[in-house]
């Protein structure tokens, strides 16, 4: 009679935990429908509980020198979580400040990881924020959805080798082989000398651009320009006399730059008083916000820089339906500003993520979500993405074009953005032609 017992007993038990195992893997394989009906027929409907939330981490520069790229944050955030609040599941967006800085930015991840338990993370700004986060995403095994830096300053100085790629981080912008491209395809539009004086920053941007490997000047060697290249200097710098006379006396009629907003306001007000006055200055990251352009006044008109979204960029958002000028639109009426190249990037991260959060097989599960991420395939309103194309195994490439500042009297902002060089990207629509800088007498 023990013995009958005893197995009766082992038989219930492994009963429970054939169906213990059958829910867990109907959860991990199917999800939404499959697994709710999995679960509704192990147990009665009472004991049901509410699905918990998918948690997704956001960080970004909300506060510092870089705040002009969270500018539009509230915004397309506000908008996101109002449409996953209409999806079965609920999804939470947990957003950090990195106050543009490195250490704070690895500190917030690390606690949106460890302690909120987010399963997917998103960033999109300079390396500044983009790598240390990554880097955490990388050790804790949380998949990382990054945008807004040159794929070079993303993954060389986080230690990426082609043939040791990572495995938990994924990125998507444009190169520096591309921002060199709209280069050299915008400055033959005017005649000069063919001298560039470079005034790059000691951080990751600075040093991925002037690098004698891959960066500026082994290219603008090969292309029969000379470069005035003085050493790197300090973010957040009061004195650029060193570099504008190097300029000036090399008679440079080309200048270009990575720089913060904070750092090119101090650099082109003490050229203009120094009395450097090329005929082109093409500046990156910092002439990317109308903030930077109208910090300068009148001296801005005909500046240029890198151009990576628009109102007239010819997609739309997969997450909304909008066209890029639809978006840009709904922000200007939103908050009375000027739209900036960031709205259309950090929207992309929150259509690849509701993407992901579809696909995966489990969206509270780290693994699934980056099995997810990997088979991405996307149509976004800042172009394709889809990784697994290159140029290494965690970066793809979106298109990028060259714009110039130009003043508009009777428009309803001071300057406005015009695309004026499209050769590496065809696709986008010019705007106007590329005109060489003016000075008041």
């Amino acid at each position: 009679m023990k013995n009958s017992h005893d197995g009766n007993n082992r038989a219930k038990q492994n009963r429970r935990m054939s169906l213990g195992v059958d829910r867990r893997t109907v959860i991990r394989r199917g999800g939404g429908a499959l697994a709710a009906a999995a679960l509704a027929s192990t147990f009665p409907s009472p004991r049901i509980r509410a699905a918990q939330p998918v948690k997704i981490g956001y960080v970004s520069p909300q506060t510092g020198p870089l705040a002009p790229f969270a500018e539009a944050d509230d915004f397309i955030i506000g908008g996101v979580r109002e449409l996953f609040k209409k999806q079965s599941r609920p999804i939470e967006i947990i957003v950090k400040d990195s106050q543009t800085n490195s250490n704070r930015a690895s500190e917030v991840a690390a606690d949106l990881i460890l302690k909120d338990k987010v399963s997917l993370m998103l960033v999109g700004a300079a390396p500044e924020t983009n790598n240390p986060v990554a880097d955490q995403c990388e050790l804790n095994e949380v998949p990382c959805v990054s945008t807004v830096s040159p794929w070079q300053s993303w993954f060389i100085p986080r230690g990426g080798k082609p043939d040791k790629p990572f495995k938990w981080t994924y990125h998507y912008f444009w190169g520096l082989e591309d921002a060199i491209g709209i280069l050299l395809d915008m400055w033959p539009q005017i005649q000069t000398n063919r001298v560039v004086g470079a005034a790059f920053a000691n951080d990751p941007d600075g040093n991925a651009w002037g690098n004698d490997v891959f960066g500026l000047p082994p290219a603008l060697i090969k292309a029969k320009y000379k470069l005035i290249h003085p050493p790197h200097f300090q973010t957040l710098t009061d004195n650029f006399t060193s570099q504008i006379s190097a300029f000036k006396e090399a008679d440079c009629e080309i200048i270009t730059g990575n720089m913060i907003p904070p750092d090119f306001t101090t650099f082109w007000t003490q050229a203009y008083q120094q009395g450097l006055k090329p005929k082109i200055v093409t500046i990156t990251k910092a002439l990317l916000f109308p903030a930077s352009v109208e910090s300068v006044g009148d001296t801005a008109n005909n500046l240029s820089c890198e151009v990576w979204w628009t109102p007239h960029f010819p997609y739309k958002s997969s997450l909304t339906g909008q066209s890029a000028a639809q978006l840009g639109a709904a922000y200007t009426q939103a908050t009375k500003k000027q739209w900036t190249q960031p709205i259309g990037f950090v929207h992309s991260l929150f259509e690849v993520a509701a993407d992901v959060i579809k696909r995966s097989a489990d969206p509270r599960d780290p693994a699934a979500n980056l099995a997810a991420v990997i088979k991405t395939n996307l149509q976004t309103i800042v172009g394709p993405i889809a990784w697994g194309k290159g140029p290494v195994k965690n970066v793809v490439k979106t298109p990028l074009v060259s714009g110039q500042w130009r003043r508009t009297p009777n428009g309803p902002f001071k300057y406005e953005l015009l695309v004026v060089a499209n050769g590496l990207a065809p696709q986008i629509p010019l705007d106007g032609k590329f005109e060489v800088l003016t000075y008041k007498s």
